[in-house]
């Protein structure tokens, strides 16, 4: 059993899920967002996101930690700001000791639906059924959390000494044996008669 949370960063709303993963069964723990549209201040952001993040973990104690990276298509001031966020976030974790991984938007989409481009409903969809969940979360920040969280937990599962597993791994598919060498060779000795004089 493992507990795995995901983060949505932003300066502006931060989504959070965190997921109990069994085996291969998961289940939702806790899920929201942390509006910060209000605080003008971007330093005031950044802590009001620490002091988040401690509650958070202080609440969930965590095995696994994940993060969506920074999208590349946004602007430098953009970047800036998700990426100071992010690493708010991920410090907090790595001073608690939890190991960190770190998502690109596009294989997280991969991983829920099967295609890098999807859009953010079919995200969303696909969580609700993944997770059995009644209703879709409120914020797609909270269902892209979740996502990160379950991307996560796709790729690796953990077990009790702390060692990361691939969930699936592919079927061993038995070789045929080939004949030794001189089989043929040794056929012939113990059947004479098959032998084709010229």
């Amino acid at each position: 059993m493992a507990i795995i949370i995901g983060i949505d960063p932003g300066t502006n709303i931060l989504g959070f899920g965190v997921i109990r993963v069994e085996g291969s069964k998961m289940s939702v723990i806790d899920v929201g967002i942390l509006h910060m549209q209000k605080e003008k201040d971007v330093y005031m952001k950044l802590r009001a996101i620490q002091q988040f993040m401690v509650e958070l973990l202080n609440k969930y104690p965590a095995d696994e930690f994940a993060i969506e990276a920074p999208f590349f298509g946004k602007n430098v001031q953009s970047m800036l700001k998700l990426g100071r966020a992010q690493g708010v976030a991920i410090a907090c974790a790595m001073m608690r000791d939890i190991p960190v991984s770190e998502y690109a938007p596009r294989k997280i989409k991969q991983s829920i639906t099967g295609n890098g481009s999807a859009s953010k409903e079919q995200v969303s969809s696909m969580i609700v059924r993944i997770l059995n969940l009644k209703e879709a979360p409120a914020f797609f920040d909270e269902t892209d959390a979740l996502g990160v969280a379950v991307c996560h937990a796709l790729q690796f599962t953990k077990n009790w000494k702390g060692e990361k597993v691939p969930v699936a791994t592919k079927p061993k598919i038995a070789k045929k044996k080939s004949a030794p060498k001189n089989a043929w060779s040794n056929y012939l000795k113990a059947n004479p008669d098959k032998i084709v004089k010229k």
